[in-house]
């Protein structure tokens, strides 16, 4: 099995591991996990008993929690990776896209539309997550 080393294209140089830290994406990816098993059974409950919510909106904020736990675990499993774990783009692309995407289509349907200007974000969180699961790709 080959060494990995500072000359591989996909990992980071020195400077910039504060970043691209295996150990830092494996954290968030948990909290990631964590806050979208949370979200879920928020929504599943309190929103769903509360009536004032549509269930189209209960089921967005139900998306956004499930996108929540599959990012965490996306994270879990690059952060674990040898060669992935140090990726300058991935990770940091992972975890914003996830958050933006998730947290985004959150504060829309709990503010029941008073902050649907935010809505044009989430495709923009989106993007940015998937294009760091491409990069892994490349």
């Amino acid at each position: 099995m080959s060494q990995l080393s500072s000359r591989t294209p996909l990992l980071s140089s020195p400077s910039s591991r504060i970043f691209a830290n295996p150990s830092l994406f494996w954290r968030t990816g948990v909290l990631f996990v964590a806050a979208g098993m949370t979200a879920g059974a928020f929504g599943t409950h309190a929103l769903k008993a509360a009536g004032d919510f549509p269930p189209d909106r209960v089921e967005a904020f139900m998306t956004a929690a499930h996108y929540a736990i599959y990012n965490g675990l996306g994270l879990c499993i690059v952060s674990s990776h040898p060669r992935f774990g140090l990726h300058r783009f991935a990770g940091p692309a992972i975890a914003a896209g996830g958050f933006i995407f998730s947290l985004t289509i959150m504060a829309v349907v709990l503010s029941q539309g008073r902050l649907s200007g935010l809505a044009p974000v989430i495709p923009l969180g989106a993007m940015i997550a998937i294009a760091g699961y491409v990069c892994l790709a490349i």
